[in-house]
């Protein structure tokens, strides 16, 4: 019996015509996903020919469904195939007028099957793909000689160290021309992003002294390419959260309170998948309770997070150009494998973590663990961790985190710092101080708040 192999994303095997419902689902999805197809009816899905009657009329049956049910309009080619005795109709289609429907409803193939989907999820799936297509190979104002060339040299070395890219001799050149990141004398729009020395993306960051976005106690804007930013950004936030340490066989190892590994998995898929030159920049808060990292452009794939992590699912990549260098440079260990990486370290780390989808970007958000103290009892030898925090209102929070920054603050700067009255500052000061949080070191003119918890 003759097989015609495996179904695929364009590819799609129908026993009989009496599946003519679903056949048609499949056209509208492989359609909506990739254009250009073809569908057999009288092949079993395991790919054998087990042949059907086929004659004019069933012929005119299979045009009619065509006509009746997908929208826009569509005109396949609806021929008779005979594979060794045994009659097949074939109909190969295309369109250029997505998103088709079935019967009015939307889908889109995933691997061989046939998933519906809501308008949303199709808008979504054609911006990312629209963008994809165009943005990525655009080409910008900057010429080839525009270009970071410490930056790219670092990339080599990078993905030569990581075994991804085979040794040998590199210059700048090269390695653009090598991965489409010039053409006719210009970087593309991947290429400025990536390695162009026009500071082309800006990165904000900042340290908030509560979980909400009012009193700021740091805030920097860096622009550069995505190559120093991850840098950049890396370095930052792994000078302003907290570490512990641990001493294990006279050794000592200082820990973060997010693994270094988590840090740089969330910064490279942030700019890998972010939409460039949007309405919003690529942002990075620290609050007490939580850090976020927030990524320009919709989530990019019509797959939850969790379905990642939970599956192996191929990955749906918004800047391929993009997505290669960093796999390369070794910033992202797989392609697909992001969420289920996090989800790993985090788990091991004891670390709690959330996403929000925004209509303009994606957030991920990594949970901060409470201050803690280790406070030894000498007489049981017990060590016993105490929440140095928790007995603090808002105000209090707010004043003691802009002192750990600033502890020659005056009350008038913390007031200002804190958008409360001088008045209300001094008594959340007598507060802390009662409680065993802040001791006063010099005159009161020149005031420091020495920090005791």
């Amino acid at each position: 019996m003759k097989n015609l192999g495996k179904e695929t994303e364009t590819l799609e095997f129908k026993k009989t015509t009496g599946e003519m419902k679903a056949a048609m689902i499949s056209i509208a999805s492989i359609l909506n996903k990739h254009g250009v197809g073809t569908l057999y009816f009288g092949v079993k899905p395991n790919g054998d020919v087990a042949g059907q009657d086929v004659s004019e009329s069933s012929l005119r049956d299979v045009s009619r469904a065509v006509y009746e049910t997908i929208k826009p309009q569509i005109y396949p080619a609806i021929t008779e195939e005979v594979f060794e005795g045994r009659s097949t109709i074939k109909v190969e289609f295309s369109g250029e007028s997505s998103p088709y429907s079935a019967a009015g409803r939307y889908y889109l193939r995933t691997a061989d099957e046939d998933r519906e989907v809501t308008p949303e999820e199709l808008k979504v799936f054609f911006g990312a793909n629209k963008y994809r297509e165009k943005w990525e190979k655009g080409l910008s104002e900057l010429t080839e000689k525009q270009v970071d060339r410490s930056a790219i040299k670092n990339f080599w070395q990078n993905a030569i160290a990581a075994g991804r890219l085979p040794e040998g001799r590199y210059t700048c050149p090269i390695i653009l021309n090598r991965f489409g990141l010039v053409r006719d004398g210009h970087l593309t729009n991947a290429g400025e992003v990536l390695f162009g020395n026009n500071h082309p993306i800006s990165l904000k960051v900042g340290i908030f002294a509560t979980d909400e976005k009012l009193t700021i106690l740091d805030m920097k804007l860096f622009e550069d390419n995505i190559f120093n930013l991850m840098r950049l950004a890396e370095e930052y936030i792994l000078q302003h959260i907290r570490w512990r340490v641990e001493i294990v066989s006279w050794e000592r190892d200082e820990i973060p309170e997010v693994p270094v590994a988590v840090v740089r998995e969330i910064l490279a898929n942030s700019f890998a998948h972010a939409i460039y030159g949007g309405r919003t920049t690529h942002e990075i808060c620290i609050h007490p309770g939580k850090i976020t990292f927030y990524s320009p452009g919709e989530y990019a794939s019509k797959y939850k997070p969790e379905e990642y992590i939970k599956k192996d699912l191929e990955s749906e990549i918004r800047n391929p150009a993009i997505s290669k260098i960093l796999f390369l440079n070794h910033s992202i260990e797989k392609f697909g494998s992001g969420f289920k990486r996090i989800d790993s370290l985090c788990k091991d780390a004891g670390v709690k973590y959330s996403y929000e989808n925004g209509q303009n970007g994606f957030k991920f958000i990594i949970k901060r663990n409470p201050i803690t103290s280790d406070t030894a009892d000498v007489t049981s030898d017990v060590t016993t961790d105490v929440t140095s925090v928790d007995e603090l209102n808002l105000t209090e929070k707010t004043i003691l985190a802009i002192l750990k920054s600033k502890p020659d603050a005056s009350r008038e700067e913390l007031a200002e710092k804190a958008s409360k009255t001088v008045r209300t500052v001094q008594r959340t000061l007598n507060s802390l101080r009662d409680k065993g949080y802040i001791e006063r070191e010099g005159a009161k003119q020149n005031t420091v708040w020495k920090i005791k918890k």
